[in-house]
């Protein structure tokens, strides 16, 4: 029996690399490996567990076949290992840092993908871009306007079977709904390790 790929998407600073770093534990618990991107700029991976390469370095690793994903997006190149394929053969669940505008191509290769949209309030937004100090003003205007094009009105767009998640409020809150939505989906630790 396959494991389940669960592809979180959501805007820059949604929160995906907080929600993915308090879920560790209870994802192991659900028999889910939480994928290491590769990221051509290890700047961008500050908050995530990334392994950050040059150019040229990814250019080769995509040529060699050693992402089973791979998309760029502003201005860098993301991969996910190969050896995801490995785990959910195996039986164990995957969740991968996903690309919203990548869901199609992932959806082809993983039909039965479990696809989670991180939502956030504007201005809750807004005050998380701000306090991460990354980017400058017109910068973070310009990600909130991209960011209005994660909502509810674009599942028709996302396709079907798009689990909406809000975190605009305490990461605990969400958390908790996160690990609910995954049960209900019928991701857990049944499969075991093998």
């Amino acid at each position: 029996m396959s494991g389940r790929l669960i592809y979180l998407i959501g805007p820059s600073g949604s929160g995906k690399d907080s929600l993915i770093e308090a879920a560790r534990r209870p994802l192991a618990q659900l028999g889910c490996d939480v994928v290491r991107r590769v990221i051509t700029r290890s700047a961008e991976s500050v908050g995530e567990e990334a392994h950050g390469v040059g150019a040229d370095e990814f250019e080769r690793l995509e040529r060699q076949g050693a992402f089973a994903l791979c998309w760029r997006a502003n201005g860098l190149a993301y991969g996910i290992p190969v050896q995801i394929d490995e785990w959910l053969t195996s039986g164990r669940h995957v969740l991968v840092n996903g690309s919203r505008a990548y869901l199609d191509q992932a959806r082809q290769r993983y039909p039965e993908l479990l696809a989670i949209l991180l939502t956030v309030d504007i201005d809750v937004l807004r005050q998380r871009l701000m306090n991460r100090g990354r980017e400058s003003a017109a910068q973070i205007e310009a990600r909130l306007k991209r960011s209005t094009l994660f909502s509810a009105d674009d599942g028709p767009v996302l396709g079907e079977s798009v689990f909406f998640l809000d975190n605009s409020s305490e990461l605990s809150v969400t958390l908790e709904r996160f690990l609910k939505l995954l049960r209900d989906q019928g991701v857990s630790a049944a499969l075991g390790r093998t």
